[in-house]
Parts: C-alpha cells; sequence; structure tokens
C-alpha cells in the first residue's frame, strides 16, 4: 500500500521549511502530481539519488518506482540553500543534488544507513541545520514572501516601496531567492491558500454573499470562482473539483497534508 505522512519540521528549520514527509510505494509504481508551491523540495530515495526539485510554474508529473522509500522537504520559496546556484536556473528542473553540494554522497549514505525512515527524517533535519548555519537568506525576500500571503491585498509596486526598493530591484532579487517574479510568487501563493482552506474544510467567510467553493476562492484573493478556476487549470491542469476528488476536505490522492497547509491558515486573519 501507497503511503504518504507529512509533518512540520523540528522548530529550529521552521522559518526556511514549510513541511517534511515520508512517502512508500507499494508493489506498483505511484504517479505523483506535484503542483506548484513557490519553493523548492528535497528528494532523497532511500538507496536512490538525491535530487533538489527546483520551483515550479506549472504541474509536473512524475512515476515513482514501486516499493520506493522517499524522505522529503519543501522549502518556504526563497529559503533553499543552493547557492551559488540561483533559483531562476533551477525553476522546473530537476537536479542531482551532488551537481549543487559537494557532500550529497555522504546525505545519500545517511539516508541508507538510517534503521528506519523516520531516522532518516531525523538526520537530514540535522545536516539541513548545519548547512543553513553557513549560508545567508536574503531578509527582504523573507518579508516580500510574507506580504504576499494569499491574505495581504498588497500590489507588486507597493511592495518594492515598502521594502524600500524599486520595482525592477525586487523583481531580480525575487528572480535569484525564490525563482520566479513577485507576480507568479503571489499568484502561487493564493492558489496555496485556497488548498489550505480546501484541506482544512474551512468555511467561507460570507463576504460578498459567497459560500462553498466560491467564499474560498473569493476568502483567498480571487475575484470569483471561475478566476479560481482558471488558475487551477493553469497551475495543476486540473479543474478545483477534479485536483480535489469532488471533496473540499481532502484531495484526490487521500492524503493529509495538514502539516503543509498549517502555515497559511496560521497567517490567516480571524
Amino acid at each position: 500500500m501507497e503511503s504518504y505522512v507529512e509533518r512540520p519540521p523540528v522548530p529550529e528549520l521552521s522559518g526556511m521549511v514549510r513541511t517534511v514527509w515520508i512517502q512508500r510505494t507499494g508493489e506498483a509504481a505511484y504517479v505523483q502530481r506535484h503542483l506548484p508551491t513557490g519553493g523548492a523540495e528535497l528528494h532523497l530515495p532511500v538507496g536512490g539519488t538525491p535530487v533538489l526539485a527546483g520551483p515550479l510554474t506549472g504541474p509536473s508529473i512524475e512515476i515513482i518506482p514501486a516499493r520506493t522509500t522517499l524522505i522529503g522537504v519543501r522549502f518556504h520559496p526563497g529559503a533553499a540553500p543552493v547557492l551559488p546556484a540561483m533559483l531562476d536556473e533551477l525553476v522546473d528542473q530537476r537536479i542531482r543534488l551532488a551537481e549543487l553540494w559537494g557532500e550529497a554522497d555522504r546525505w545519500s549514505e545517511a539516508v541508507a544507513r538510517a534503521a528506519t525512515p523516520e531516522q532518516a527524517l531525523r538526520e537530514v533535519q540535522a545536516r539541513l541545520l548545519a548547512r543553513y548555519r553557513q549560508s545567508r537568506v536574503d531578509p527582504l525576500i523573507g518579508a516580500a514572501v510574507r506580504a504576499l500571503m494569499p491574505w495581504q491585498t498588497i500590489n507588486v509596486d507597493a511592495l518594492a516601496g515598502r521594502l524600500a526598493l524599486s520595482a525592477s530591484q525586487l523583481r531580480r532579487r525575487c528572480l535569484q531567492a525564490v525563482g520566479m517574479s513577485p507576480k507568479v510568487l503571489q499568484r502561487t501563493l493564493r492558489f496555496q491558500g485556497f488548498l489550505a482552506l480546501a484541506q482544512a474544510g474551512a468555511s467561507a467567510s460570507g463576504r460578498r454573499g459567497a459560500d462553498g467553493t466560491a467564499g474560498l476562492a473569493i476568502d483567498a484573493g480571487y475575484a470569483d470562482q471561475a478566476h479560481l478556476s482558471r488558475e487551477c487549470l493553469r497551475l495543476t491542469g486540473l479543474t478545483p473539483r477534479q485536483l480535489l476528488g469532488g471533496d473540499l476536505d481532502r484531495c484526490a490522492c487521500g492524503h493529509d497534508h495538514a502539516a503543509s497547509y498549517g502555515p497559511f491558515l496560521a497567517a490567516r486573519p480571524t
């Protein structure tokens, strides 16, 4: 049986890592639809080759082989420690970790030696902590990401002024650190906000008299349900109903994504 267990990172990594997970495939290969989240991901298959999956601008289909155990890490936008590589060079790409980090082979060995996947996940997080102590994260990009969350109404030009940057400077720094422009990131985070509400089974606030999917779309910052549907097709290749399997409280794959969407819901105004 295929299984997927997602959880928050250790507290020391919460400012850089959105979620971590352990995925196991059964006797058959598993078709995984990866969606844009705004952040890069680290995929470490036990006994396999670790890769860094760059930020996505659209859906990506991966066939995970049968009897695979995978340790995963999803970074917040702009927080992946991949310098000297720039994230704009890694968008929609999957790169062997050895091409970015000289110590990647030691990561593979540590994951393979671990007695259990849970121990492997602890080892990966400990190594990430050590790596973050040697890297720099652009603090202005962190502020920009927080301001572009779906519950905010700021436009990109106003954000540049708030950060004492020109619009072109903000765009350049965002492309380097996140891999996409501020506007594209804002659209991606808005969709993640809708998914967070849907996965949590949240009730619409009733703004503008809308409820159900239409109400959640408005709460996440969309003009209406049609706006959401267009963006969902662009980002996932599916309609909202196809993506969510006909239900608004679980995705079609049946996985529990509460740990991943928790940071979005925590930032939502009450």
